[in-house]
């Protein structure tokens, strides 16, 4: 595994129940500012293998992102979230002021 993808996985890993970080906010806590789509791909090819709480990854705006064939998807991450105490706006995102983790900085790289 390369070192940016173990970073991505271990920070998603990480993140605590009740929280959630966005895409390009993991991209750049392990290291590539620019590197949000990499972290989606991370996130669609590893999810399972690392069993890793991909319904916490959101978009910068606090919403679920998931193509219009996938509302089931988008619905079952909202679900997920929710179960852990997540609340939504009446938008449908979530306050990132309030529900986003910020890795320690040891973890930074």
């Amino acid at each position: 595994m390369l070192p940016f993808t173990e970073r991505v996985v271990q920070i998603i890993g990480d993140i605590p129940a009740g929280k959630v970080m966005t895409y390009g906010q993991v991209a750049s806590a392990a290291g590539s500012p620019r590197g949000a789509r990499q972290v989606v791909r991370i996130l669609h090819s590893m999810s399972s293998k690392y069993d890793l709480p991909w319904h916490r990854i959101i978009n910068a705006q606090g919403g679920i992102s998931t193509p219009s064939d996938r509302e089931e998807k988008g619905g079952l991450q909202r679900e997920l979230l929710e179960a852990e105490g997540v609340k939504f706006l009446p938008n449908g995102k979530v306050d990132l002021q309030v529900y986003r983790w910020f890795p320690e900085e040891e973890f930074m790289w």
